[in-house]
């Protein structure tokens, strides 16, 4: 894994990136932050956009699959974002914590072949097919009411395709607005979904973060964005579940895994969930110390990466989410000493647990394949 840090000093904009691979089929994760320069959000976005345009020119055999903008207005900022070919893109509001207007992570990889737009692309890559979805939302009804059309929604957009929630999909993001009163309305619905698609606490559930997030959309209550993939064997993912810190969510009356490995010939892929501090009975430790928290929410990362086969040192971007914009300088001070080289964006955006101060979710990719399965 490599990592480097580009600045783009005329635009004022900073690239994180992480590289794997070394002679083909490469990928690449980036997170630009801009400098805010007291302006408004189109300057703010012409800058990242030009800064984007720079950076691709320095690899220029990497194609964009998916984008998510993190932004502090989304409804009257998102207008200003144009749709995409042969892009996902992912819109929230999601403050970033450094003052500025938006952040933007984005997935790119070599030797694929990418196709759709904005809201789902797919991308072939040897015998896979990979689908990311985007900024699903739907807004009728309550938070029940919405997240129960989205993913019937998805599930036909999956059916179309050949594919299964069960079979198929690896990772999913609900992001939903007012999480402290709106959550549980998404979580029964989603739970009544999974059971009819036949996932339950006795086969498997999915990698996923739920946290706070507004959709542009105003009536919006939830929105969604997945990760699928087809051209999957039998055995060829599994679940983490780090027992020894841990509990199953379910024991606590949600329905997501802790995280994921995808096995491939030549690596693996490792979708760690939405992360915080809790223990294996379903506790929430530390309440109302945000350091504290910090460093058990890392201990609970820590084991999920290892079962998976991977250590942080493998990680390719970091999403961290706070519920007090006030804590941001004493956080950010952690990660730098902790992660001085990693992609990560900091951004405001409450946890579903009213005493959770902090989540944390990430990426892996290691060398470590199974040449039970194809190359990635």
């Amino acid at each position: 894994m490599k990592r480097k840090t580009l600045l783009f000093k005329e635009q004022g904009v900073t690239a994180q990136y992480s590289i794997f691979g070394e002679n083909h089929s490469l990928e690449m994760h980036v997170i630009f932050h801009v400098e805010p320069r007291g302006e408004l959000f189109d300057g703010q976005y012409a800058r990242v956009k030009e800064a984007f345009s720079l950076f691709l020119s320095n690899y220029p055999t990497f194609k964009p699959i998916f984008k998510r903008f993190f932004l502090s207005d989304a409804t009257n900022q998102s207008p200003l974002i144009p749709k995409e070919q042969n892009c996902c893109v992912s819109i929230i509001q999601q403050p970033p914590l450094d003052a500025s207007k938006l952040a933007v992570w984005c997935y790119l990889a070599t030797d694929v072949k990418v196709k759709g737009e904005s809201g789902k692309v797919s991308v072939e890559h040897g015998s896979f097919t990979d689908y990311f979805h985007g900024t699903m939302y739907d807004p009728s009804g309550d938070s029940y009411h919405q997240t129960k059309k989205i993913l019937e929604s998805y599930e036909k957009q999956l059916t179309e395709n050949e594919m299964t929630m069960t079979d198929n999909c690896l990772r999913t993001w609900f992001f939903i607005r007012d999480v402290d009163t709106q959550y549980a309305g998404m979580v029964k619905a989603r739970r009544e979904n999974f059971v009819e698609q036949g996932l339950t606490e006795k086969t498997h559930y999915i990698a996923s973060t739920g946290i706070g997030g507004n959709p542009a959309h105003p009536s919006a209550l939830v929105q969604m964005d997945a990760y699928s993939v087809k051209g999957l064997k039998p055995n060829q993912f599994k679940h983490l579940y780090a027992s020894t810190h841990l509990n199953p969510t379910y024991e606590y009356g949600v329905t997501f895994e802790r995280g994921t490995v995808v096995l491939y010939g030549d690596r693996s892929h490792v979708l760690i969930s939405g992360t915080a501090s809790i223990d294996n009975k379903g506790n929430v430790l530390y309440v109302g110390n945000v350091e504290k928290q910090c460093h058990r929410l890392w201990e609970n990362v820590e084991m999920l990466l290892k079962e998976g086969g991977a250590t942080f040192d493998d990680v390719t971007q970091m999403i961290v989410y706070l519920r007090d914009g006030a804590d941001y300088e004493m956080i950010k001070e952690l990660y730098q000493k902790r992660f001085p080289d990693h992609p990560v964006v900091f951004t405001l955006a409450p946890v579903c647990r009213p005493t959770w101060l902090i989540e944390m979710e990430c990426q892996a990719i290691t060398e470590k394949g199974n040449s039970n399965f194809e190359n990635f």
